[in-house]
């Protein structure tokens, strides 16, 4: 087989061989190579290339090492301190922070205290034995007073080193360099540096695997190693990342001769050069694994790069110089981003920590780093661009919003555009699918709003429907613990703002007789699990509704609330579904979903039903003759792969009994909930994501749920507003006592009359349509009632029976 041959019928998941790799030596024309690293590139990582925003913090210029082609290291300076102070690196920290990094690289030489008194007297002094002890200290000062993620490049660490570092660092890392020891020879350029030695720097390199550190590491061409010895480099690399996975991003980084060193005499490699090894790196690694070029050392080959096969310009800094090549300044951001896009790609902000890995911080990111870390995120585990939150009354981000209703994209087929063909053709959407969805961005963004909104106004021409509600939440104490929740109260669940409650049924049939009044045609019905609450609790809640206001529709009972009904009463779900039927029990909440994947619910609420659990009522509900709703709780712990399951598992339910009315998302709440005050999830969804779940759940469900629903308590009114130009139909209920969001922290108020429903429907150039709770027309008498109504305040607590929050 020829090399062009090799390189045209490799597979996209096919890794170089050694062999084969070798054979690609002596290339004559490196085009099909640069084509074939560029295919393998754009198939797992598409039109992006990614750079961090970071702040450079040189701790320390001292080394024990005497690299020969680096300007970074020199011996004390008379005058000049060997560390920087913790206000030094503090002030630095802040200005990085203040220019909107992320991230606070950590540089220093290895072990300056093992051949410089001063490194020693100064380390003394500020209370230190070592550098990386310091290190610890002042990387954990720069993460607790400004939030900057530190990455730290510490040299040889022993397992020790990295349990005292991973606690106050997102990700480390170490240049491989070489593995050839020739350049550790006399002449060699590591030659009196103990810490270049190949092996000790691959000991390093697997520990940080053996630690679960996301790690950074790579080549550098052009100090005198051949080409067989930067694929030799490549495959120990390669090697290691296999045994643990950690390796997380490839430095192919080019040698750049320096006045002042023995090499300043030293030719730089070729950009031909360069290129050959930037695409095979790309083909010796795994499709997924991210391929950097520093841009600053090539400025004027930066197209070159990314044809080459790179997908990554490491990090960028708005505030420092690269201290390690002074001679080569970072380009600005916007001459970057407009040098990326003339190479047919977007240039895009990532963490020090790659998305791969941080989608799954439990094994990837240290306890004492997530609070921060969690902060900075999306589901996706790409930063976040704005600092809008569900539930607050932020202002939109601007940016996102003009994309709902951008441009039409121009280009030609896309993945994107094709999955939009299938969806709006009704054919089902796998889960790759969906979640290629949400990672819509810019133009593609705009594509699935516009693909939703066109399919919306397919489904349901340019009505808005809303339903005349009132919420009674008859109880806040529940003895479940479900990590998300600031409403439930009682020593069984975690305490919170707010009285305990447990409302009886005389106070149940006046909101009920007060919500009819108002002109509502539906109640809905849920509360926490009281720890004395049997099935017969939830019969009689039923009947007194009845009795109070027989034609009232009672719309109550989450799945759980079923199940442990059914369980305390001894019975089967569909027995005791039967029976509240009998009560006058009419349609079920699809509440008590959250995300219907269980390793999410076995951390986010791990005493509550699971997934099959739920489905297996709402399946049971449907065959009775029950309709539903169906919810999805998002922006927490989740990644974009559950929300796709979720969508999944609805849709699919929904093929077998067709009992579902409408999908409503809702955006995770996060000032008051548990989880988030421990530190152990993200606040909410971004503005970008809650729009594209009402848009890709329009998509995915079609055509099988017709109705998608937006909720102005998470959103706001201006939030739902941009839902309706991106798939939604329905505004859900007027609510009059909201409960829940409120607990959480939610600040968009407790109703929305039927006037400011219509009054937000028609500023977006549509048509109100007052409905039941099963979107027939609601009934003329009462729709006139729910305009006439005045405004309630919510009953006195002198009004509600209140019980014991200690009630055994």
């Amino acid at each position: 087989m020829t090399k062009t041959m090799l390189l045209e019928n490799l597979g996209l998941d096919e890794r170089l061989s050694r062999e084969q790799a070798l054979s690609l030596i002596d290339l004559a024309d490196i085009q099909p190579l640069l084509d074939a690293a560029a295919r393998r590139r754009d198939a797992a990582h598409g039109g992006i290339v990614s750079y961090s925003r970071k702040v450079f913090i040189p701790l320390t210029q001292l080394c024990r090492d005497v690299c020969h082609y680096c300007t970074f290291a020199h011996p004390p300076r008379r005058g000049e301190k060997a560390f920087l102070t913790r206000e030094e690196v503090l002030a630095i920290a802040e200005a990085g922070k203040k220019a909107g990094c992320k991230e606070a690289l950590f540089t220093l030489g290895d072990k300056p205290e093992l051949r410089y008194r001063i490194a020693r007297d100064e380390l003394r002094a500020l209370g230190h034995e070592t550098t990386l002890s310091y290190l610890a200290e002042v990387a954990d000062l720069v993460l607790r007073e400004t939030g900057l993620l530190p990455h730290v490049n510490p040299g040889l660490l022993t397992d020790e080193d990295f349990a005292a570092l991973r606690p106050v660092s997102i990700s480390q890392g170490i240049m491989l360099e070489s593995t050839s020891e020739r350049l550790c020879a006399k002449g060699g350029a590591h030659h009196g540096s103990p810490d270049k030695v190949p092996a000790a720097r691959l000991d390093t390199i697997r520990r940080a695997g053996k630690h679960a550190v996301p790690f950074t590491s790579g080549i550098l061409i052009g100090i005198g190693e051949t080409r067989e010895e930067r694929i030799d480099s490549l495959l120990a690399l390669r090697d290691l990342n296999d045994a643990y996975g950690h390796i997380q991003e490839i430095i192919v980084q080019n040698f750049r001769p320096k006045p002042g060193t023995r090499m300043a005499n030293v030719e730089a490699p070729p950009v031909d050069d360069y290129l050959w090894t930037i695409a095979v790196a790309r083909l010796i690694f795994e499709p997924e694994m991210n391929i950097q070029a520093p841009p600053n050392l090539s400025p004027g080959a930066l197209k070159q790069l990314v044809q080459a096969g790179i997908n990554d310009w490491g990090g960028v800094s708005p505030v420092t110089p690269d201290h390690v090549n002074p001679e080569a300044p970072w380009p600005h951001l916007r001459e970057l981003a407009a040098a990326t896009k003339a190479a047919g790609k977007d240039l895009t902000e990532r963490l020090a920590i790659y998305p791969a890995h941080a989608r799954h911080p439990l094994r990837w990111v240290d306890a004492n780093v997530r609070k921060p870390f969690y902060d900075l995120i999306d589901a996706d585990g790409w930063p976040r661009t704005d600092l809008w939150c569900p539930g607050r009354a932020d202002p939109l981000p601007s940016a996102d919003v003009d994309l709902v209703r951008g441009r039409i994209p121009v280009s030609g087929a896309t993945q994107v555009q094709t999955i939009l063909e299938k969806a709006l053709g009704g054919k089902p959407l796998g889960e790759t699918e969906i979640v290629r969805l949400f990672r819509a961005r810019g133009d593609e963004f705009t594509a699935v709003c516009r693909a939703a909104d066109d399919l919306r106004r397919s489904v349901n021409g340019d009505v808005v429907s809303y339903v005349v509600t009132r919420n009674i939440n008859y109880t806040n104490i529940c003895y479940f613990k479900c990590q998300f929740c600031a409403f439930s109260k009682g020593k069984l669940s975690e305490n919170l703002r707010g009285k305990p409650y447990d409302i009886g049924m005389d106070e149940v049939a006046r909101r009920v007789q007060e919500a009819w009044d108002r002109g509502a045609s539906e109640v809905c019905m849920q509360g926490g699990i009281h720890p004395s609450y049997t099935g017969q609790k939830y019969l009689e809640i039923s009947a007194a509704v009845k009795e109070a206001v027989p034609d009232m529709h009672l719309h109550a009972f989450s799945p759980l609330e079923v199940w442990q009904g059914a369980r305390t009463l001894g019975i089967s779900v569909a027995e005791f579904l039967a029976d509240l039927k009998a009560a006058g029990l009419k349609t079920l909440p699809g509440t008590a979903a959250e995300i219907l994947d269980d390793e999410v619910r076995a951390l986010l609420c791990a005493d509550k039903i699971n997934t099959d659990e739920w489905l297996q009522v709402m399946r049971t509900a449907h065959g009775l003759g029950f309709r539903s709703t169906a919810t999805i709780m998002f922006g927490h712990i989740d990644r974009y792969e559950h929300w796709a399951r979720h969508l999944i598992r609805v849709r699919d339910l929904q093929m077998g009994t067709g009992g579902f009315t409408e999908f409503v998302p809702l955006p995770f709440v996060h000032m008051e909930a548990p989880i988030y005050l421990k530190g152990r999830s993200r606040p909410g969804p971004t503005f970008r994501e809650s729009i594209l779940m009402h848009a890709v759940a329009r998509l995915a469900l079609h055509p099988h749920i017709t109705n998608i629903q937006a909720s102005w308590v998470k959103l706001g009114p201006d939030g739902v507003r941009q839902c309706l130009d991106a798939g939604v139909n329905d505004l859900g209920g007027t609510l009059m006592d909201e409960s829940i969001s409120r607990s959480a922290g939610a600040s968009h108020g407790q109703e929305m009359t039927p006037q400011r429903m219509e009054e937000i429907i028609r500023s977006c150039g549509r048509l109100p349509r007052q409905r039941n709770t099963l979107y027939g027309n609601a009934p003329t008498h009462l729709r006139e009632r729910s305009f006439a109504a005045a405004r309630q305040p919510q009953p006195a607590d002198s009004a509600v029976i209140l019980r014991s929050a200690c009630a055994e």
